[in-house]
């Protein structure tokens, strides 16, 4: 049963929408409903959802456990926006994440909600680490992705993306993440000997901002030894680490943080996507309280509040973080990606693969296959995206909590795409 009462046809989004959409034009269907890690379009057909959200539902479409508490909450005329005042909705989501989350990793975080989305998570975290230590050049790296406003292009590397700015994006500084050299270069060697040289042009960074696992870079894995080197070196220099968790976290890569299996602890975190547990928007920059230097008012945006974000946030991590069983799984299924993967680069020339937990992505020599690949699985039911600086890897993102049956469907369905693609 369709939930209009007139079908949509996609001229509708043709002829209305603007040019800037993207996900559409390679999946082109209405879809309709989405249930666990199934969507299904106005014509019936099923597609089985290894996107999630681009990482926004780790928990699956419409998941019962959240869906009863917002809808408990809305039926009460629970207060839906509220800015930051005071709410029961925020209360409980703070506490729960304290308890739950913080506590037990022995973090102390003073807890900001800088508005909906990602981006403004990673706007509020540069415009802290600058107003903290009066500096203004941020350090990122190679292939990275933060956001699409103009902070987060400016520790952006994608040269489409930054161009959309329209304006010169400055004070920030790329240097190579893990491996760019592939070996051939000490990891740090550049970066130090800016740092120390006078006459490097660099002037004194305010922070580091690094993805653990860059997922839009490609899925490039950055190993737990260069990530403590990283967090030493800023810490001898007296320079902030931002980690941006917007993606990889929630549980992406196995443990609730993705920086956690490096022991390192930064000075300040991002949150977002799948935070909210549902996929309505959410985001939070997670700050150690000597760095809460903020004036009131002097970040803010109109929906930081978003009341029925608390409830199915709060109910998320009562769900799924009051142990280790969906940790624990999430590496299970993530090895069993690996598997698969392993057995089709061993059939084939011209792949790889990489990744960590859930996060998995099959790279091609041959870049152009990658869409092929995508667009094949989806005419056989599969949501499945491209990443990388030239679209070169397909990279998987399934709802952590997918079943093993859906997981080998899924796996199946994209082997049978690459064969078609490479045979």
């Amino acid at each position: 049963m369709q939930l209009l009462s007139q079908p949509i046809p996609t001229e509708v989004f043709t002829d209305h929408e603007s040019e800037v959409r993207s996900y559409c034009r390679n999946w082109p269907t209405v879809f309709s409903r989405a249930k666990g890690v199934w969507l299904t379009d106005v014509d019936g057909k099923r597609y089985l959802d290894f996107f999630a959200g681009a990482g926004a539902l780790n928990y699956g479409h419409n998941n019962p456990a959240l869906k009863g508490p917002l809808m408990e909450y809305l039926a009460q005329d629970g207060i839906t926006h509220s800015l930051d005042m005071y709410t029961e909705a925020k209360g409980e989501f703070l506490r729960t994440f304290h308890e739950l989350i913080l506590e037990p990793r022995g973090l102390d975080y003073k807890i900001q909600f800088p508005g909906p989305t990602g981006t403004n998570a990673v706007e509020s975290a540069l415009k802290l680490a600058r107003k903290v230590t009066g500096r203004e050049s941020i350090i990122s790296f190679t292939n990275a992705f933060h956001g699409m406003t103009l902070g987060s292009l400016s520790v952006t590397g994608n040269s489409m993306k930054r161009a959309g700015a329209g304006i010169p994006l400055v004070h920030a500084t790329p240097m190579p993440f893990d491996n760019y050299f592939g070996g051939a270069t000490d990891d740090f060697q550049w970066f130090e000997r800016v740092l120390d040289d006078s006459g490097s042009g660099l002037n004194r960074p305010a922070a580091v901002i690094v993805e653990t696992v860059q997922g839009e870079g490609g899925v490039n894995v950055a190993r737990v030894e260069w990530l403590r080197a990283l967090a030493e070196l800023c810490r001898r220099r007296d320079i902030l680490l931002i980690v941006d968790d917007v993606q990889m976290g929630c549980g992406r890569t196995g443990t609730f943080f993705s920086f956690e299996e490096a022991g390192i602890v930064p000075d300040i975190v991002t949150l977002s996507k799948s935070i909210g547990g549902y996929g309505m928007p959410l985001a939070l920059t997670l700050i150690r309280p000597d760095l809460d230097v903020w004036g009131p008012g002097e970040h803010n945006g109109t929906f930081r509040g978003n009341n029925p974000a608390f409830i199915t946030g709060a109910a998320a991590l009562r769900e799924y973080w009051s142990d280790d069983e969906l940790a624990r799984s999430v590496v299970a299924k993530g090895d069993r990606i690996a598997t698969a993967f392993t057995e089709l680069c061993e059939k084939h020339s011209g792949l790889s693969h990489r990744g960590r937990g859930m996060v998995r992505g099959l790279v091609f020599e041959n870049a152009p296959d990658a869409a092929k690949v995508c667009a094949a699985a989806f005419e056989a039911g599969l949501l499945a995206e491209t990443s990388g600086p030239s679209d070169e890897v397909v990279k998987l993102l399934p709802p952590l909590t997918i079943g093993t049956d859906d997981l080998e469907v899924g796996l199946a369905v994209l082997a049978q795409a690459v064969e078609e693609v490479l045979a």
